[in-house]
């Protein structure tokens, strides 16, 4: 009896819930459907390398855009003047001036022999680091160890190799190491090694293709990863290629069709000519032989201040070419907008475009780009060059015994100070920056470092100028204010002359 009465519950209907349905109901992401709207969207699962394999292809069409683009070259110098200016510079942070001094000299000393091409110093290296970091997405720097005898001030040089030095390559080293896109990995995922190549594979001189191994503490990888275990750079122009050629192309096709259209000055209208003997082959206007263009299609010459009589029969109608367009300007507007957010630079910068632009727009749009180039600066070139040169070059100066030993400590702890910003209003930047130190907000000296300037050598100057106008008698210090119970002159206003009124 109670099997029954159980089989009986079950075999019950269920009772339906108002507001429900007994079809399961899950919660999803619209974008990740497949109906009507996204049914032709395939989007691979790709993971980072697979997706770069066309990395060398990207690379000879970025290159290709900065050669002859505006646009990239435009990118491309905005993106290094703006990261590097005049140099990322260190600044040791050592109390001890005399040990200070020392370091910056056998520095600077060192800067104008650290090209191993003998072209740059330290700081045109960064800017050529950057422009090939943005244009190709990646570039290589070795260092080359140099002997004693070479004379340098510190035995040490910088060589730069581009990504494509680096073929992009899988396979087995001879020790049994895993080789990924031209890097050797460890046991345990290290970098060891980079496989490169002896000589330009794009140059056509020498051997270019065997490939050197080159140990991991000798070689610089400068790239910036956007997806975590992506081992190669992407360059900046990726998403904005075609669009890059496609804008390109269509702006030359404007302007060959004006160049086209503007060729025909006039037309001459010849009616009712067939009862008027002339010779075909004279012009009947001029009486001289008919100028012929090289299809054979007779061509009637018009100069300066000329006029001309028409036969009985002859009409003239001027060419009238048509314009690029009434939307061509909006149009090329619109497209440089895309191009320069797709750069990850203000339109304004790119393009030099300042329409319709005011002070606090263009405050807010410097501001939001300075952001992005400290990112990249702190984030990228800081930690993955400068860094490892100093250590590098603190190491040589000590095996050369350019250094003492016990300096090895101040060597490394060095701050870097990018080029300092320009006043976007100066007048009141000043003010801000006085107020803030007056109001205990920041410091003298987190204020000189950020314009770039040490604030050390900074006061030094200042005292050698207030020491040399005192010993020549100068005084360029402002007027005493007026005493608070003495009222100040009056004078007469100063009238604009665009105010004063009109005789």
């Amino acid at each position: 009896m109670a099997k029954k009465l159980k089989k009986a519950r079950a075999d019950a209907p269920k009772p339906k819930v108002a507001g429900t349905s007994n079809t399961l109901v899950k919660a999803q992401y619209d974008a990740a459907g497949h109906g009507r709207r996204l049914r032709g969207w395939s989007a691979p699962q790709t993971g980072p390398n697979r997706a770069t394999q066309g990395a060398a292809t990207l690379r000879a069409r970025s290159r290709d855009a900065g050669r002859n683009e505006w646009a990239a070259d435009s990118a491309v110098t905005q993106w290094a003047v703006n990261l590097v200016g005049t140099g990322i510079q260190p600044r040791p942070r050592t109390r001890d001036a005399a040990r200070k001094q020392a370091l910056l000299a056998l520095w600077l000393r060192w800067c104008g022999e650290a090209d191993a091409d003998g072209v740059y110093d330290f700081y045109g290296l960064q800017n050529l680091v950057a422009r090939n970091w943005i244009e190709a997405g990646e570039l290589f720097v070795r260092l080359r160890w140099r002997r004693p005898e070479d004379g340098l001030a510190v035995p040490l040089q910088l060589q730069l190799l581009e990504s494509e030095m680096v073929p992009d390559q899988d396979g087995l080293a001879r020790n049994g190491n895993p080789i990924r896109r031209g890097i050797e990995f460890d046991a345990i995922g290290r970098r060891v090694a980079y496989h490169a190549l002896r000589h330009h594979p794009g140059d056509g001189v020498g051997d270019a293709s065997t490939t050197v191994r080159i140990p991991a503490d000798q070689i610089l990888h400068i790239y910036e990863p956007t997806r975590p275990g992506q081992l190669r750079g992407v360059s900046d122009f990726a998403p904005i290629l075609a669009k890059l050629r496609g804008v390109g192309n269509f702006d030359d096709a404007v302007l060959h069709r004006q160049e086209l259209a503007n060729l025909f000055t006039a037309f001459i209208k010849k009616t009712g000519m067939a009862g008027i003997p002339h010779d075909p082959s004279l012009d009947p206007v001029s009486g001289l032989p008919v100028q012929l263009d090289a299809s054979g299609v007779p061509l009637a010459a018009m100069e300066p201040g000329m006029t001309q009589e028409l036969l009985e029969g002859e009409d003239i109608v001027f060419s009238n070419p048509p314009g690029p367009g009434a939307e061509y300007d909006q149009y090329m507007r619109v497209q440089g907008m895309q191009i320069a957010a797709g750069s990850h630079l203000p339109y304004e910068l790119l393009t030099g475009d300042l329409r319709d632009v005011s002070d606090r727009t263009l405050r807010v749009l410097i501001q939001g780009f300075r952001r992005h180039c400290e990112q990249r600066q702190w984030l990228v070139l800081i930690p993955q060059l400068c860094e490892p040169v100093r250590r590098a070059w603190a190491t040589a100066a000590m095996l050369a015994d350019a250094l003492p030993l016990d300096m090895r400590d101040d060597a490394l702890d060095t701050l870097w100070v990018p080029q300092g910003w320009d006043y976007i209003h100066p007048l009141q930047d000043v003010q801000a920056d006085a107020l803030a130190v007056e109001k205990g907000l920041r410091t003298r000296s987190s204020v000189i470092t950020r314009r770039g300037d040490d604030p050390e050598a900074l006061d030094e100057e200042a005292a050698a100028d207030r020491e040399r106008e005192q010993r020549l008698g100068l005084n360029f210090a402002a007027p005493a204010p007026a005493p608070a119970n003495q009222a100040p002159e009056e004078t007469e206003p100063e009238i604009h002359p665009q105010d004063r009124a009109a005789p």
